[in-house]
């Protein structure tokens, strides 16, 4: 396995997950995978978080150290000899950074897209009240916000949250139709799960159809993550 192109926080992982059919997802199915279901149960998910202290091949990533992303992605597995490997692929990742972009479309050929962001946390006696992510510029912005109870607890074992969350590999279809996966560590998370959630906006300017019919509707999972530190390794091509 190649060695590690990127380490950061991932903190305050605000997640809807969306139950769909295997017919929507197939056109985007990078080759060598297959869909990973739940219950006999396809997934997307929209995923908000921060990215705390990013470096780059271990160098700090001057002014791009620390900014929000949204992204839209679901679940793949693909077999390694006796190995399962469970994974995801991203539909369409979005941050405020130019650069950020550039950087991730060249590398892995992931599908970014540069657009404003906000985030606002609330936290009452150091404990988190609602994380809200905002994207969009303001004539069309879009608004997730997810409000917690309680505290964080260990995921249940072969619980949606689970399933949904710990994820150790990404794929990425490639321009010549070829597939790359890189390898993605962090421990496992602590989350929420008593959760109201929150989507408005016109989120057919930042997804097709029927991705964005699909955000309209109601979500089978509310989930906030802790999050942790992460390490993403170079992206390696598969056979």
């Amino acid at each position: 396995m190649r060695g590690t192109f990127l380490t950061a926080q991932w903190r305050h992982v605000a997640m809807l997950s969306y139950e769909v059919g295997a017919d929507i997802l197939l056109p985007h199915l990078p080759k060598g995978t297959e869909l990973d279901t739940h219950g006999g149960r396809n997934f997307v998910s929209l995923v908000g978080f921060l990215f705390l202290d990013t470096r780059v091949l271990g160098l700090p990533a001057l002014f791009h150290r620390n900014f929000e992303e949204v992204n839209l992605r679901f679940y793949v597995r693909r077999k390694v000899g006796e190995e399962s490997r469970s994974g995801v692929v991203f539909i369409r990742e979005m941050v405020s950074l130019p650069l950020v972009s550039e950087v991730a479309r060249l590398t892995y050929n992931e599908p970014y897209r540069t657009v404003p962001m906000q985030h606002t946390l609330v936290e009452t006696n150091g404990k988190l009240q609602s994380v809200e992510y905002l994207f969009g510029r303001p004539r069309d912005q879009s608004r997730l916000a997810l409000h917690v109870e309680g505290a964080a607890q260990e995921m249940r074992r072969g619980s949606d949250e689970e399933f949904l969350s710990d994820r150790g590999w990404g794929y990425t279809r490639q321009r010549d139709g070829g597939t790359i996966e890189y390898l993605v560590e962090h421990p496992r998370w602590r989350v929420w799960t008593d959760v109201r959630w929150e989507l408005d906006g016109p989120l057919g300017e930042f997804y097709d159809e029927p991705f964005a019919d699909i955000l309209s509707g109601v979500p089978a999972s509310a989930v906030v993550s802790d999050g942790s530190a992460v390490a993403v390794h170079l992206p390696e091509r598969i056979a």
